[in-house]
């Protein structure tokens, strides 16, 4: 269950009546849409989302249940898909932004791995840079050559580090690059057009405010 403090039951049931009334909103304006670009529509789809992953939380919060409801990240900015129909390779595109909220945590870390005294100065295991017991910079580069992104995602408290906000792109390839081909410029070839899907991780989406931006995950039709 969640860290936070734990709904109550009427707040979970007064989550259910709003996912209920965003429900009704969302086929209303469905129905009475002007056009494929109605703003209503658009709207009224942001506000069932929101309801819904509202609900889910509070539900899990309080009662260790789930729904059937998924509601991966905003897809706004992404192009129509134009890439292949059946993909013989594909590219996993990962960003995780951290705040350092204690650095005295991740440097102490950072030591233990090195296995280093705080002025001692030794060589980092990902990059070759220099590992200095009062370096922040050196600490990031101990620990991230030793843990895999995964890991840390799921230990960051541990070494010191507060989640931002997070995204996950899938894109699909007519095939695999060859080896090193893209190592220099690893970002800049990321087609907007080939994002098969992609699953946002935002704490602004747990706010009451809803979503600037239109969902564009899936057909609304």
């Amino acid at each position: 269950m969640s860290d936070a403090a734990q709904p109550t039951a009427a707040e979970v049931r007064a989550a259910a009546e709003a996912v209920k009334a965003a429900l009704d909103r969302h086929l209303e304006a469905v129905e009475n849409r002007t056009g494929d670009d109605d703003p209503a529509v658009y709207d009224a789809f942001n506000a069932l989302a929101a309801a819904a992953e509202a609900y889910d939380e509070r539900l899990y919060d309080r009662y260790d249940e789930v729904t059937p409801f998924e509601i991966p990240g905003a897809d706004d900015s992404l192009p129509p898909y134009a890439g292949p129909e059946e993909p013989n390779a594909l590219s996993v595109l990962i960003r995780r932004d951290y705040a350092v909220v204690e650095p005295q945590r991740l440097l102490a870390q950072a030591q233990r791995i090195a296995d280093v005294d705080p002025e001692e100065v030794g060589e980092g295991a990902a990059t070759g840079a220099p590992v200095v017991g009062t370096s922040v910079h050196a600490a990031l580069g101990v620990l991230f050559g030793e843990y895999e992104p995964d890991e840390i995602a799921s230990r960051h408290k541990e070494f010191g580090l507060e989640e931002g906000d997070s995204t996950l792109w899938v894109a699909a390839a007519d095939e695999l690059p060859e080896p090193g081909e893209w190592l220099s410029v690893p970002f800049d070839q990321a087609d907007p057009e080939r994002v098969v899907c992609r699953f946002d991780v935002s704490a602004v989406f747990d706010e009451d405010e809803l979503r600037e931006e239109p969902l564009d995950l899936e057909d609304e039709d």
